[in-house]
């Protein structure tokens, strides 16, 4: 006969099989909804940027008239404990600068509008939605950008939507905007950038193809450099342009105009002068690192004197250079090119050795008498920061003067009045006897 199988309970009393498995089964309450995780529910919650709009322009319709920035804020603040501005940190931004939600491509979705933003304020007023009239508004931009400015530093998680998202994606689109409004964007940009410490990365945008067309991003860079030259220096703004990524303002021109002549005869009629000014200078600085290394590398690559003279006589006809500077970029060359590695004793030789080799090349381009004695004030400075070499600095001109690179007008007349304060009495010193062979031997032609 077979048994069924028992289990003990408490006290070694046996438990009937099916009590067993009514104590291994879990408690469960009928009739109670198990609530949803808050951070859940909003994951789950569907996206409905209208819906969001619409109760974004409730909260705005009751705004007081005439309208004030305080008053402005208060709203979106308030507005911003119902509303979720983070996940709808897109239309939010939207609605504040271009007034409308937008499609992808730029085009408005409807025809609905909010009371005040970007692109519609001006000095005196901004019209309303349709029977509210006018609500004086007299902060224009500024104001806008102010109202922005408070409201991200009390919800400080929308400044990184705005500059790495928002911002990027605008600009893009500038082409659906007229003039008027690419202005206003324009003047709105260079100030969060300026007030807000804003990323400049979205500038990139100006570079695209279908921006740069037509000049449209040029016609928002206008606006965009005057705005923040009336409150930084152009250097300031050069700063903020390295930053951006942004890395040449000729890529904003449309490809046909592409060219320095341009960019200046631009800026000229936009009565912009430092930003031309600015770009000089930075175009001679990219030149100037070129020619030092192109001109080291070619003569570490044992290039003939004709090629290296050949390769800067092109750079010449792309980025043209002041003859007085190119001879001292010429002489950074090749003094760059030197192996310093020889003894100290032999140094000072190495270098009349080097340069007797390569003088031709100064004297192709050193023609000038301000090429020349900058060419002297160069090596002057040089060997007066590099002390290695200068007691080979007498030696150094003499050559230069062999080679037909400097004339003795240059040395006399650097020798008189010309030299520099580094070093100033040491070198007049070095070069005295040499001098006054030179100016014995101009008397005797003279005679």
């Amino acid at each position: 006969m077979s048994h069924t199988p028992t289990s003990t309970g408490p006290g070694g009393n046996a438990l009937a099989p099916n009590q067993s498995a009514a104590q291994d089964k879990k408690p469960s309450l009928a009739g109670v909804r198990v609530r949803q995780r808050k951070g859940q529910a909003k994951a789950s919650a569907k996206f409905e940027p209208e819906s969001f709009r619409d109760s974004f322009l409730l909260h705005l319709a009751l705004l007081p008239s005439p309208l004030t920035t305080d008053a402005l804020v208060a709203k979106l603040v308030q507005a911003g404990t119902t509303l979720e501005y983070l996940k709808y940190n897109e239309q939010f931004f939207e609605l504040l600068f271009v007034g409308g939600l937008l499609q992808p491509g730029g085009a408005y979705l409807d025809d609905k509008r909010s009371p005040v933003y970007i692109v519609k304020t001006d000095d005196t007023s901004v019209t309303g939605d349709e029977g509210r009239g006018e609500d004086s508004w007299k902060d224009g931009v500024k104001g806008m950008v102010e109202v922005l400015k408070r409201v991200i530093q009390r919800y400080k998680y929308l400044q990184k939507p705005l500059e790495e998202d928002f911002l990027p994606n605008l600009l893009g689109y500038l082409g659906k905007w007229d003039l008027t409004a690419r202005a206003k964007l324009a003047e709105a940009t260079a100030l969060l950038i300026l007030e807000l410490g804003a990323s400049p990365k979205c500038l990139q945008s100006l570079a695209k193809d279908h921006v740069v067309k037509d000049g449209v991003a040029l016609s928002f860079l206008s606006p965009f450099f005057k705005t923040y030259l009336s409150k930084q220096n152009v250097e300031h703004l050069g700063s903020t342009l390295r930053r951006s990524g942004l890395r040449d303002l000729l890529l904003v021109f449309p490809i046909q105009t592409r060219d320095r002549a341009h960019l200046e005869e631009y800026f000229k009629k936009e009565g912009l002068q430092p930003i031309i000014d600015w770009y000089a200078k930075l175009a001679s600085l990219e030149a100037r690192e070129q020619t030092i290394n192109e001109v080291g590398r070619l003569i570490n690559d044992e290039e003939t004197n004709e090629q290296i003279i050949e390769f800067i006589k092109n750079q010449q006809v792309e980025k043209p250079a002041p003859e007085a500077d190119l001879c001292e970029w010429i002489w950074q060359g090749l003094m760059k090119s030197i192996d310093w590695s020889a003894r100290p004793d032999q140094l000072d030789q190495a270098v009349i050795l080097h340069l007797t080799a390569r003088a031709p090349i100064l004297e192709a381009f050193c023609n000038g008498a301000k090429a020349q004695i900058g060419l002297i004030n160069a090596i002057q400075v040089y060997c007066y920061t590099d002390t290695r070499i200068i007691k080979a600095f007498a030696q150094i001109v003499k050559v230069l003067y062999n080679a037909d690179v400097i004339s003795d007008q240059a040395i006399i007349y650097w020798h008189q009045k010309g030299a520099k304060p580094q070093g100033k009495q040491h070198f007049l010193k070095a070069t005295e006897a040499m001098v006054k062979f030179l100016e014995e031997q101009e008397s005797d032609e003279e005679e």
